[in-house]
């Protein structure tokens, strides 16, 4: 399904027709629908007849192939964590391997080799075949090498679709040898119709995730309204004595079924905290606050107590924390450490 604000987006790549690219790199914010434009555009490269709106038409041989996920020509490349959660593997539970370990999330070299063969024989239905891959900065430099060299001599009528929330991970080269299509914040007009429909609980999740709709929804249908309702009871009113008990609290909480089945850890958790420092630091400042917009009084009232300078430290240690929260050396500690800046900053006097 296409998303009203990526309408226009959709209709200039319809127009391109026989002059697309043979390599498109969908970069943007996560929650704006940019996997789902790519599948509808690779519906479309693949059907024998497509709808006068370009949109596949669904009912030919191909299209039939791909609805039933075993079109011969069209090739995902995504994570194994990702494959793992599409065939119901662990039920909310992290995806494992036969040997216990988490699947990885990562797109590995193998994945690129296996392509390349693939793509080294004429496709079975034509000479068109579509790979969808994505996220793109998932790839280390091997594997991203790996991929530059099909990119730099494509197979014959070959079109690589890579989707990235991250393209600044990506190697200048894959970035420079693929047609960039920016994918930007709705507009206000078109998120104003998304909020009139959307419940109160949506609308917070809404604002959290800085504006992008389907994330939201995500968040939403894995439980992230119970995760937020918490998050802010328990920082509204910390106090340093109990920073040790909530940090041991937050870890069982990140380990939790509820957690795991929301896809909620640690990284996300860091976010959220940054957020709301951020916002904190808004308040503080007599500015608008942009991520907790329920919580205004709360964290008016927070940022009373604090000075300037002390909200400004926080939230750039809490931005450090940030960005190595995908490998923590010992969640315990870390959740320690940002809970005690955070308490410290709060409990301050007002300068």
């Amino acid at each position: 399904m296409i998303q009203p604000w990526l309408q226009p987006t959709w209709t200039r790549l319809v127009e391109l027709g026989e002059r697309l690219p043979h390599a498109l790199l969908f970069v943007g914010p996560p929650g704006l629908g940019k996997r789902a434009l790519a599948e509808a555009l690779a519906a479309r490269l693949l059907c024998d007849t497509p709808n006068a709106d370009g949109h596949a038409c669904g009912h030919c041989e191909p299209c039939q192939w791909r609805m039933a996920g075993n079109h011969p020509d069209l090739y995902y490349v995504v994570p194994a964590a990702e494959m793992a959660a599409e065939a119901g593997e662990g039920e909310g539970a992290e995806p494992a391997a036969k040997d216990g370990k988490a699947k990885s999330e990562q797109i590995v070299i193998e994945q690129i080799r296996d392509l390349q063969s693939s793509l080294s024989v004429t496709g079975h239905h034509s000479s068109r075949r579509v790979v969808v891959l994505d996220p793109a900065e998932a790839m280390n430099v091997f594997t991203a090498n790996a991929l530059l060299k099909m990119l730099e001599e494509p197979p014959a009528g070959c079109v690589f679709l890579l989707v990235s929330s991250a393209s600044r991970r990506l190697l200048p080269t894959i970035r420079s040898r693929c047609q960039q299509w920016p994918f930007s914040r709705p507009s206000d007009e078109a998120l104003a119709q998304w909020r009139a429909k959307a419940d109160p609980a949506l609308r917070a999740l809404l604002a959290i995730g800085g504006g992008m709709p389907l994330a939201a929804e995500r968040m939403a249908e894995s439980g992230g309204g119970a995760l937020l309702e918490r998050f802010v009871r328990d920082l509204s009113g910390l106090q340093s004595a109990d920073v040790l008990r909530l940090a041991g609290q937050w870890e069982a909480w990140l380990k939790s079924k509820e957690a795991l089945t929301a896809g909620f850890g640690f990284p996300e958790l860091a976010g959220w905290m940054q957020r709301w420092v951020s916002d904190l630091a808004a308040s503080r400042l007599g500015g608008r606050v942009r991520f907790f917009p329920a919580q205004e009084s709360v964290l008016s009232a927070l940022a009373s107590r604090a000075s300037i300078a002390a909200v400004s430290g926080c939230y750039n240690e809490i931005t450090q924390i940030r960005k190595v929260s995908r490998h923590p050396l010992n969640l315990r500690l870390v959740l320690e450490d940002m809970l005690l800046r955070y308490a410290r900053t709060i409990a301050g006097a007002r300068g």
